[in-house]
């Protein structure tokens, strides 16, 4: 995933609070076997059970087993507190509305792992750790390879445990613009009041409070350096 320094989280425990709050659903991707077919994507839900494991499960039938089978890697990607910002809002004050550049807020962390597929029942039951983190009420039967209702239905699924390698994370919410324009996307967010806007205007609030004017906190930690902020596109 591409990061501009502005968009970087501050650090892990950024990226893993929001997590934590994003009802940890996203998409495992996985290479094709066939290189000229598109790779396989599967929304699922996930459980993070460590920094550095991750558990989810999936029915026997899907037919990306033998791709997964077959992957040194794959890539888990979540993503939320996402809005539309049209141009007009991000002009600056010497520059004609209608000649802003439009951009996309979201908020976005991508896992790199490698796969180990489970099969073996007790194994399998042991993925109870996802029932307990979605689930964390009870109210469901003990999962026991040899004792119904569940142990008849682990055949029809397989456990996939995930080693995380590498963790990407990216709040792109116009850190590296003046303050200004910032607090006028926020107010601007909440009035159109669609989809996640009032998310993302609640992220680009916690942003601005976190990371203030980035330019000028830039500079001054690294007075050599010339920041960047285009408006070319970064999406």
């Amino acid at each position: 995933m591409f990061v501009q320094p502005w968009d970087a989280a501050i650090d892990t425990d950024e990226w893993r609070n929001w997590l934590a709050t994003s009802g940890h659903f996203g998409v495992l991707a996985v290479n094709n076997l066939d290189p000229a077919q598109a790779p396989l994507v599967i929304p699922t839900h996930f459980t993070a059970v460590s920094a550095d494991e991750i558990l989810l499960h999936l029915a026997r039938p899907n037919p990306v087993w033998p791709h997964l089978e077959a992957a040194a890697q794959v890539r888990i990607s979540v993503m939320g507190d996402y809005a539309y910002v049209p141009g007009y809002w991000r002009a600056a004050d010497d520059v004609p509305p209608e000649d802003g550049v439009p951009t996309s807020y979201y908020a976005a962390v991508q896992f790199v792992c490698t796969p180990t597929i489970v099969d073996d029942p007790h194994a399998k039951a042991g993925l109870t750790q996802q029932l307990d983190g979605f689930q964390p009420e009870g109210r469901h039967a003990e999962v026991d390879p040899d004792q119904p209702p569940y142990g008849r239905m682990l055949p029809g699924i397989r456990g996939i445990r995930l080693e995380v390698l590498h963790v990407d994370a990216k709040f792109k919410y116009d850190d590296h613009k003046p303050v200004q324009l910032r607090e006028k996307a926020i107010d601007n967010l909440l009035a159109r009041g669609r989809g996640l806007d009032a998310s993302a205007a609640a992220q680009q609030q916690r942003r601005l409070r976190a990371v203030g004017d980035w330019k000028a906190n830039r500079t001054t930690e690294n007075p050599n350096e010339q920041p960047g902020g285009s408006d070319r596109a970064d999406m």
